[in-house]
């Protein structure tokens, strides 16, 4: 497959396809079909024959439990009939675009893509394959499709599939392989995983080898609750070869000229179970023009990846959910310096709020830490003491001397003061703790885990640190100040709710911590397993039984940006009341 040019194909057809990497909000129809209108706009300006936009992109995805609404459903589809007029009035009725959305028929709501041109729907068709795990419950949300749809446009064949049709081997691809298409389009909406991407692109390219033609794939962007949504679109020719790659994390036209070898496809019946439909639009060629450069962006590194994932979660959690600040409590530790810097470039300095809270157990090295990450930060910070607050309820119930009691007070205090400077500022309060804590339970139950976002929720505590040193260092490359104080980072972590506190005294070693909640949590493994791979038998049982009886906080725990294989919420989901402990049975 080659990048299409003048005289380099024998006479071959050439379309020039845009894909659309938009970021769409989930049950904003009206402001979703105006994004359309307006990227197919571009799309036209640029040249583009065909436009395709991200899996059930006039909805947003995942719509959940809205696609069990008739409403709903009905405000869909009829979304798209206006979308296709509104795209002619726009001067766009000869690009041929595939626009995904919610459809509802006699069998049940359908996860569908539609084919818009000349102001009608040319082709719908409905996903097949229904995922059925991790963060997807589509087995409850939609039926599956049996037909696909292929839509002719300058005499060449254009077929289509749907996000989870690519990642399940047979079914539509190996169809439309069999029955014969010139290009496949992919509306698809793949939340974002670390690493993903390394996994996109073989497949891609074998489902393009399958399909005998080159496979465009577009990508949604964009934070919807706790996932997050990367982009990362492709195109990819019928040999394996990249063609094009869109950037990650931003919204994106990115455009690609091709040569099609017209295969005169026109086979129509039944493939792979499925029922191939064929509809003619136009069979005069594009005539030959001059081709644009290709345009690969390269991935993200790791790090970079997880911080832009981490702060376009945060942004759109709190803008499109209708707050413009955020607050929460700056303690002069790492997870709340990582999570004010996080905050700072989602959201710009001045809609951070942060918040120093001393007890009489704060350190002074805290108290100066946290103001030395406001400076840096250019972010707006106040100082409220609680000792006082935390006396009367120590006093009142006797607290002195009870140990988890009246440390729990404080925290319990912080959570209050910050969620009464919520309802007071309209501020967004964001918990600041981390994966690890969160697996063992260490943190406070309307204390420090008050808040309507958990920015880092679903890092680990040595990937927080990891995170930091990164952030620190683009700083210094970019000639900028290090938004993160050094002591921040190096120094022990502590709660400070007593005298001399240290994480250590109740947890183990981090760097150890974590390589067992990485097998334990992540990758599901038992009591035995985690022998064998040699830690002692002692920290196992002290660990799994921390996490297991640390289900009913995570429960309560605000959602966060799920970044891992599995995070707490969607992707792990156990019985609170649950009289299973892994190891007891050996």
């Amino acid at each position: 497959m080659v990048i299409a040019g003048v005289g380099e194909n024998g006479g071959m057809p050439q379309l020039r396809i845009a894909l659309a990497q938009i970021n769409a909000t989930v049950g904003d129809i009206v402001g979703n079909a105006d994004l359309h209108v307006e990227w197919a706009r571009k799309a036209v300006e640029a040249g583009a024959h065909i436009v395709v936009f991200p899996e059930m992109s006039l909805t947003g995805y995942p719509v959940e439990d809205l696609s069990l609404r008739e409403t709903f459903a009905q405000a869909s589809r009829q979304g798209v009939d206006d979308l296709a007029r509104r795209l002619v009035e726009a001067g766009c009725g000869e690009l041929l675009a595939y626009v995904g959305y919610l459809d509802l028929d006699e069998v049940g709501p359908r996860d569908a893509a539609a084919a818009l041109y000349g102001g009608e729907v040319v082709g719908r068709q409905f996903k097949h394959h229904l995922p059925n795990y991790g963060v997807f419950d589509e087995h409850r949300w939609f039926k599956a499709g049996q037909t696909l749809d292929v839509v002719r446009l300058h005499g060449l064949d254009v077929g289509m599939v749907i996000c989870e049709d690519i990642w399940q081997d047979g079914g539509p691809v190996t169809a439309l392989g069999e029955a014969g298409v010139d290009l496949v389009v992919a509306p698809n909406a793949s939340p974002y995983e670390r690493s993903k991407d390394d996994i996109r692109l073989p497949l891609i390219a074998r489902r393009a080898a399958e399909a005998k033609a080159p496979l465009v794939y577009t990508n949604l962007i964009g934070g919807q609750d706790d996932l997050v949504f990367d982009g990362d679109s492709l195109v990819v020719g019928a040999d394996g070869e990249l063609l094009a790659r869109a950037p990650q994390f931003v919204e994106h036209l990115l455009l690609v000229d091709l040569d099609l070898p017209a295969g005169g496809h026109c086979a129509e019946g039944e493939f792979e179970g499925l029922q191939v439909r064929r509809r003619v639009v136009s069979s005069d060629p594009v005539p030959a023009y001059e081709p644009l450069p290709a345009r690969i962006s390269e991935p993200l590194s790791d790090e970079a990846e997880v911080w832009s994932a981490l702060v376009t979660g945060l942004r759109d959690y709190v803008l499109k959910n209708g707050f413009r600040s955020v607050t929460f409590g700056f303690s002069g530790g790492i997870d709340s310096a990582v999570t004010a810097a996080l905050a700072v470039d989602a959201l710009g300095p001045d809609a951070v709020y942060g918040v120093s809270m001393p007890s009489k157990y704060s350190s002074e090295h805290s108290r100066s830490d946290a103001e030395d990450l406001a400076q840096r930060l250019g972010c707006h910070f106040r100082t409220e003491p609680v000792e006082d607050m935390v006396r009367v309820y120590v006093d009142q119930l006797k607290l002195a001397g009870t140990g988890l009691a009246e440390e729990n007070i404080q925290a319990r205090t912080r959570g209050m003061l910050l969620m009464a400077l919520s309802n007071l500022d309209g501020h967004l309060v964001l918990a600041t703790g981390n994966k690890t804590e969160l697996a063992v339970g260490y943190s406070t139950i309307y204390g420090d885990a008050v808040g309507g976002f958990a920015p880092i929720k679903d890092v680990f505590k040595t990937h927080v640190w990891e995170l930091a040193r990164w952030r620190n260092a683009e700083a210094d490359k970019h000639g900028e100040t290090p938004p993160i104080p050094e002591n921040s980072i190096t120094k022990p972590p502590s709660a400070e709710l007593r005298p001399g506190q240290l994480d250590t005294d109740s947890l183990p070693d981090y760097p150890l911590l974590d390589d067992i909640l990485d097998d334990y949590v992540e990758g599901d493994r038992g009591y035995a397993d985690l022998i064998a791979v040699g830690f002692e038998p002692e920290t196992i049982d002290r660990v799994i039984r921390m996490v297991d009886r640390a289900e009913f906080k995570r429960r309560q725990y605000p959602m966060g940006t799920k970044i891992t294989f599995k995070a707490f919420g969607r992707d792990r989901r156990l019985p609170i009341t649950n009289g299973w402990r892994e190891g007891d049975q050996r």
